[in-house]
């Protein structure tokens, strides 16, 4: 299958260091080209992959010293892909809805992988008028404020299984990894270490837009003594950490799309301590992976409950529901779904190229046991 995936610019695929979307598309990009289709990658032109590479600009913008406008980049991206798409069977969008009127009208097959919170209200009116643009979500969860979209299919993150290796979490300690922002909520995850009694080790990057929440709320907090802040970490940083933790915890405050942190941290077999919040009930399997909290008293609680779980069984559940090769089967199923609606609509032109929810895709999933579905 000849496929082209299109990725945000503000980070290279892979991301140096903090990205999560761009880290997933690199992750299925190179699936893909493993399992032996011709796959073309727009993207940032820092990125590395096996697949085709067309560089949209020099690199990734957040990297870029000058702190480009990222809409114009946008634009350019958009045109590429406009200008390439009848090479493709199939165009996989990772950039939001920002190529919906020109996917729309090129009359070539196309989904969209949303990644991002969908409880925004600007975006009711965007989904309203887009309601044929085929999209798949990242959890069920995240599907909740926008009903009215055309869902193909859920479709749960997945990583290499070599990527992070399995440690014994010797180093006694909790983790929290990934953005310091409001809604992640670093504080309580200050509380819940402190209250068990428990070290807790924070990597995690700071945007700009979060600076002054991160001055005000967490910096007075980081001279507790059972807090080390070890800033912005790379993969290698990651399996370190991830690896000697007893506990990863994901105290968030909203409704979370997937949250990737949590399986990096099974494949590294700790379990994981997280609010019920989007996606963590569908992520976290209670008693066998982690634990699902309400409360921070419950995951004051579930921080030494975490203790006697079975860390090769969480990693042996990571391997079931979470690799790579599984998010890879899962969307090539996507594709072939989509273009067979495209090949209906052409046989019979007085429907138009209308897709149609992929019930029948989903529920032959479920019915195999898929966990991403």
């Amino acid at each position: 299958m000849r496929i082209a995936q299109v990725a945000p610019l503000y980070e290279s695929v892979p991301p140096q260091a903090y990205g999560g979307t761009e880290r997933v598309v690199s992750w299925l990009t190179e699936a893909l080209v493993r399992a032996g289709h011709d796959v073309t990658l727009f993207a940032s032109g820092d990125s590395k992959t096996a697949a085709r590479l067309v560089p949209v600009c020099p690199r990734s913008l957040r990297l870029d010293a000058n702190r480009p406008d990222p809409l114009p980049w946008h634009v350019l991206l958009l045109e590429q892909v406009a200008r390439r798409s009848r090479e493709f069977d199939i165009v996989h969008h990772h950039v939001d809805y920002l190529h919906f009127p020109l996917s729309r009208r090129l009359g070539v097959p196309h989904v969209t992988t949303l990644h991002g919170r969908l409880d925004l209200p600007e975006l009711g009116p965007v989904y309203d008028a887009f309601d044929d643009v085929p999209v798949v979500s990242i959890s069920d969860a995240q599907r909740g404020p926008l009903p009215q979209a055309r869902w193909m299919a859920t479709v749960h993150h997945g990583l290499p299984p070599r990527l992070l290796v399995p440690g014994a979490g010797s180093g006694g300690y909790a983790a929290f990894l990934g953005r310091i922002s409001p809604e992640k909520r670093p504080d309580l995850a200050i509380e819940i270490a402190g209250r068990a009694g428990i070290e807790l080790r924070i990597a995690a990057k700071v945007d700009a837009v979060d600076r002054a929440y991160f001055e005000a709320i967490v910096r007075p907090l980081l001279d507790r003594p059972w807090v080390r802040f070890l800033g912005e970490v790379g993969e290698a940083g990651k399996q370190e950490l991830l690896a000697g933790a007893a506990v990863l915890l994901f105290p968030i405050d909203w409704p979370e799309p997937f949250g990737l942190v949590m399986i990096e941290a099974m494949a590294c077999g700790t379990p994981v301590v997280a609010f019920r919040r989007g996606s963590v009930p569908e992520v976290v399997e209670d008693g066998i992976t982690g634990f699902v909290c309400d409360s921070v008293e419950e995951a004051v609680a579930a921080v030494g409950r975490a203790a006697g779980l079975d860390r090769a069984r969480v990693r042996a559940r990571f391997e079931e529901r979470f690799t790579a090769e599984r998010m890879m089967r899962d969307y090539v199923a996507v594709y072939e779904h989509v273009l067979r609606e495209y090949s209906d609509a052409r046989d019979r032109p007085d429907r138009g190229l209308v897709l149609h929810p992929g019930h029948v895709l989903e529920d032959r999933h479920r019915q195999a046991g898929s966990q991403a579905w």
